[in-house]
């Protein structure tokens, strides 16, 4: 590619950055606050933004990213692009198609999309055709009028069998009962042995004429049914055989497709997706893989020779209906598609340590709340796991394993998310831990969480209803379903409002103290129902998974209620918040 076409990709910051040092390293690209650089050219995208993706259009909303880079001179500057295919999107275009284009007068052009950087094989064009063909096929099928029509009369037919079996099945009944009253007076009557014999041969015979008649009934509707459907079984066993071959020549597609996203790291190795996933759990790249803004970002600086500083991303729109996607906050790059990716690509740079593998609750004391032979409650600091993780042990569970050898059984009856502090509370043996298990399973247990959100509310009072599932693509985050998401429940209830400022006196903007009551008790529920655009809307302070980081999530199990398993008194314990 020419010097010129890169110095259209490569922008030149329009902002003094002349006060800003270097990063050492470049950003951990899954859990980062965004460098001044990368803050300074995100405002810039912005800016731009305001015009090319207008926030109140009908566009979908998308993730955007900046990557700061050094070019062969020394010199700074930034490159862009945006998450996707953005000729998906309603007027949007993305520059960089298949013939590397750009618009010289634009003031950013995003970097192009890795497999646009190839032009399309004689292979693909081929297999494209044919799958085309197929569906053509197909829709011709479909749109057979005899198709239809037998469709049709095949629908017909299974209901008139239908009605006609139930309508002489209820005559049988009715003949049933009939006979039945005419043999209890039989049993009773006095006649003649030949008429009594007669009489009783007659009722047998009309109980075997009965069956049969449905037996004929059954299959003369049957056979009617059977030839409809050998007739239509001729056409779907073709359209069959035509969606069979047309998924085959789909995965083949595809995986050649992938094959072209040839990924390169700072040492100049590429590997295409099949590989980079063959590792995984996954083993195939999900659809989408190596289009998101990371990717796109890294492999154009590797290919130009540009060195990567460090990058930033962030959502710019409407937010989706299911994941929660702020207007313009920071968010790191997925699990699902683009770890395996970025950590080939990121292979051989200095890179900031993974802030997760970081204990941060090391030497911060676990505070016992109440504790006697059967029972341990205990107020968990922010920062500490409930139980251990792969790569941290210390834990509620290792804490109180060993401060109670003798405990038996799996002591954890519930838990709390690392971020969140407050009370937990433990079984010292078998027979308590089932016991207090059958307490959360019949919603004797009382919970009461205290939490501050970014904004004001317009209620005093409310509930939330929002069924939740993992992100498979994202996790540990998850998402709303409708489909397949649990059913998670929360109530609220607004505690006051604070008009905060900062230590110079400044106005920060407005957050909100409120209770938070979980009926349910599903991951990540009460950060989601507070995040969400149908929940509350506003995300729990310093929560760095649904909205913005900060000292600490602001979300306290403040109060905790259950019945001792062998007293069987109510306690109650109440540790108040420290945000």
């Amino acid at each position: 590619m020419s010097t010129t076409l890169i110095k259209n990709y490569l922008c030149t910051f329009t902002s003094d950055i002349s006060a800003f040092t270097l990063p050492d390293k470049f950003t951990y690209p899954f859990h980062y606050t965004p460098h001044p650089l990368a803050l300074a050219a995100s405002h810039e995208l912005q800016q731009y933004l305001t015009t090319f993706h207008p926030v109140n259009s009908e566009q979908q909303g998308r993730m955007y990213g900046v990557l700061i880079v050094k070019d062969t001179r020394g010199e700074l500057g930034y490159l862009a692009a945006l998450s996707g295919n953005a000729s998906e999107a309603v007027n949007i275009t993305e520059t960089g198609n298949i013939n590397n284009s750009v618009d010289s007068t634009a003031p950013i052009n995003f970097a192009p999309t890795i497999h646009q950087a190839y032009a399309q094989s004689e292979f693909e064009q081929q297999q494209q055709v044919q799958i085309n063909t197929i569906n053509e096929n197909i829709t011709q099928l479909i749109a057979n009028p005899n198709f239809n029509k037998l469709r049709i009369l095949l629908d017909a037919k299974q209901l008139t069998s239908a009605k006609a079996i139930q309508c002489l099945q209820q005559q049988m009944r009715e003949n049933k009962k009939a006979r039945k009253e005419k043999r209890s007076w039989l049993s009773t009557a006095q006649l003649p042995d030949n008429e009594h014999r007669n009489i009783s041969i007659a009722l047998s015979r009309a109980s075997v004429t009965d069956k049969k008649a449905l037996q004929a009934l059954k299959l003369q509707h049957q056979t009617s049914i059977d030839e409809t459907s050998d007739e239509l079984k001729d056409l779907t066993d073709e359209i069959d055989s035509l969606k069979k071959h047309r998924k085959k020549l789909s995965v083949k597609l595809q995986k050649h497709f992938f094959k072209q996203y040839q990924m390169l790291n700072n040492q100049g190795e590429r590997k295409d997706l099949i590989e980079i996933f063959s590792d995984t759990i996954v083993q195939k790249p999900p659809a989408g893989s190596g289009d998101c803004a990371a990717p796109k970002l890294l492999q154009y600086a590797f290919e130009h020779k540009l060195t990567p500083l460090c990058m930033a991303e962030f959502w710019w729109g409407k937010q989706p209906k299911s994941a929660i996607r702020k207007h313009q906050h920071f968010y790191p790059a997925c699990q699902g598609k683009c770890q395996p990716i970025l950590t080939h690509m990121l292979q051989g740079m200095p890179v900031d340590n993974n802030p997760l593998l970081d204990n941060p609750a090391e030497g911060i004391p676990l505070e016992i709340v109440f504790q006697d032979e059967h029972v341990v409650v205990v107020n968990k600091p922010a920062g500490l796991l409930s139980v251990p993780g792969k790569s941290i042990k210390d834990s509620v569970y290792s804490r109180i394993k060993e401060k109670f050898p003798q405990a038996t059984g799996g002591l954890i009856i519930h838990r709390l998310d690392m971020a969140t502090s407050g009370l937990l509370m433990l079984a010292l043996n078998e027979r308590t831990h089932k016991h207090l298990q059958q307490q959360f399973i019949d919603k004797t247990v009382s919970k009461r969480y205290v939490a501050t959100i970014s904004g004001k509310l317009t209620k005093d009072e409310g509930k939330i209803c929002l069924p939740l599932r993992v992100d498979l693509e994202d996790r540990p985050k998850q998402m709303v379903c409708y489909e397949h998401g649990k059913y998670a429940e929360t109530h609220w209830q607004r505690i006051e409002e604070l008009d905060n400022k900062d230590s110079k006196g400044n106005k920060e903007g407005i957050t909100t103290k409120l209770f938070l009551y979980p009926i349910t008790g599903r991951t990540h529920q009460l950060r989601m129902h507070c995040a969400h655009p149908d929940g509350l809307d506003m995300p729990i302070v310093g929560d760095g998974l649904y909205g913005i980081s900060a000292n600490r999530l602001h979300l306290h199990a403040q109060r905790l209620s259950f019945i001792h398993p062998i007293t069987k008194e109510r306690l109650t314990f109440e540790v108040a918040e420290n945000f």
